[in-house]
């Protein structure tokens, strides 16, 4: 059976549906950096799953902390939409713990929030290095 036979042609599959619904973050100490970005966007870690510890985003989507100590750990990005009335809070615990916030992606523009598609966003980095993002307006999409 061929790869066209076997799975449906991409315009015939049911898009409308699909949700993520957790993605493991791999860190060198899964409680500290789960507790970091808990700590930042004013969330809850929960309880132990296996050996994950997840972070919960309140809209059915976990981060799902695990524990790599054997490897370095390889940044990612992960882009977290927060309501305009959260975002100087979320400014306000960065600065208090010492995190430097970045108005673009590659970290060249410090201490400064960017303005893209009517909203305000900062990027920063979490203890393992992944490049975090704050955004209250999500990104309009061609």
């Amino acid at each position: 059976m061929s790869y066209e036979q076997q799975y449906p042609h991409e315009s015939e599959l049911p898009t409308a549906g699909v949700q993520l619904n957790h993605t493991a973050v791999y860190a060198s100490d899964h409680h500290l950096s789960a507790e970091f970005l808990a700590a930042v966007l004013g969330l809850k870690v929960g309880a132990p799953f296996g050996p994950f510890l997840p972070v919960d985003l309140g809209n059915g989507v976990t981060l799902d902390y695990y524990e790599k100590r054997d490897e370095p750990i390889q940044s990612q990005h992960y882009a977290f939409l927060v309501p305009d009335e959260r975002f100087d809070t979320v400014i306000s615990r960065l600065e208090a713990v010492g995190v430097t916030y970045y108005a673009d992606p590659g970290h060249t523009e410090p201490v400064q929030i960017n303005r893209l598609f009517g909203g305000r966003g900062v990027y920063f980095d979490d203890p393992d290095g992944h490049n975090m993002e704050v955004m209250t307006r999500p990104y309009a999409r061609p």
